[in-house]
């Protein structure tokens, strides 16, 4: 397979999965979760390439609890490799409360995870006992870190948090609040922080989030801190304030965001993954309509040395 073919694919990618998590592993496949829109399951797929994705077999690795909590509104899975091991982090709501949403992971040791078996290492406990989801991890200068969603009672919907973990699954020291739904373009609908993923480049950590309802008003925003910094200072990481990815009429892509980034094979072109849908307006509440599909794009580099994401590009045959 050449690299023509392995940089081309068909947007959407795959459709009815938002809050796409993508990971090319030292194997040569890609790795597909993401939200099913029952909430019931967590599903994996994987394939040599990105195109590959589409017609990939779904394998269900881990469905919900039949009661109690993990028996609800199973969202948002990220699969990570940690010391050779495989991670999944999710968010899950109780039988008895499907709003009682709280981050959970699970621990894989096979080599290629679709195999399983996947061990529950149960909830990670923040500081305040309060909805919370999107957990996601990075590595900077040897330490691990996890940044996640988090509602801070009393203020309303969630804010993005940071600390560092002991363990895959257990946060140590200070938990701080890197930012809070405050700008206009954050508050549409719902006032929303969450969906963050990691980019380290040029001196740099650049870290996207998604803001707003999950209509056509979500749309993606931006922190940046230097490498250099103190990461669990709050004053270390500035606000872009405009959106830096968010709907294209021209294009009918909307509601783009909840995204994820790898690359191609060789590791020289960036791509970016996210949900969107193909239409603007939506009947009934958003959580309930199951549009937001799975799409890929290439994005470059300004010559500041930040991410230039363009706008969401029309469905349909793409190439890199």
């Amino acid at each position: 397979m050449n690299d023509e073919t392995i940089l081309a694919w068909c947007n959407p990618l795959v459709a009815q999965r938002a809050d796409p998590h993508i990971v090319l592993h030292t194997d040569g496949y890609y790795y597909l979760t993401a939200t099913v829109p029952a909430y019931d399951r967590i599903e994996l797929r994987r394939a040599r390439s990105l195109a590959g994705l589409t017609e990939a077999e779904p394998v269900t690795i881990w469905h919900q609890h039949t009661s109690g909590p993990q028996g609800a509104h199973i969202w948002a899975p990220e699969l990570h490799v940690i010391d050779g091991t495989w991670y999944l982090y999710f968010a899950a709501g109780d039988t008895d409360d499907i709003w009682h949403i709280r981050p959970y992971v699970l621990e894989c040791a096979a080599a290629n995870p679709l195999d399983g078996p996947w061990q529950e290492r149960g909830r990670i406990e923040t500081a305040w006992d309060a909805f919370s989801l999107d957990a996601t991890t990075f590595t900077h200068r040897g330490r691990r870190y996890l940044v996640w969603a988090q509602n801070l009672p009393p203020a309303p919907g969630t804010a993005l948090c940071l600390a560092e973990l002991e363990n895959p699954w257990t946060l140590t020291g200070p938990q701080i609040v890197l930012t809070r739904p405050e700008l206009d373009w954050e508050r549409h609908g719902h006032h929303v922080n969450e969906g963050p993923a990691v980019l380290i480049r040029n001196g740099r950590l650049f870290l996207t989030y998604s803001a707003s309802a999950t209509d056509a008003n979500y749309c993606m925003g931006l922190l940046t801190a230097s490498e250099d910094a103190d990461l669990l200072d709050p004053a270390s990481w500035v606000k872009s304030p405009e959106p830096v990815f968010r709907s294209h009429a021209p294009s009918s892509q909307f509601g783009p965001g909840h995204n994820s980034f790898t690359t191609s094979p060789d590791g020289t072109v960036d791509i970016l993954v996210y949900h969107a849908r193909a239409y603007e307006t939506i009947k009934g509440e958003p959580l309930h309509n199951p549009d937001r599909a799975t799409r890929a794009q290439a994005f470059s580099w300004t010559a500041e040395g930040t991410p230039d994401f363009g706008v969401p590009v029309p469905d349909g045959p793409y190439k890199v």
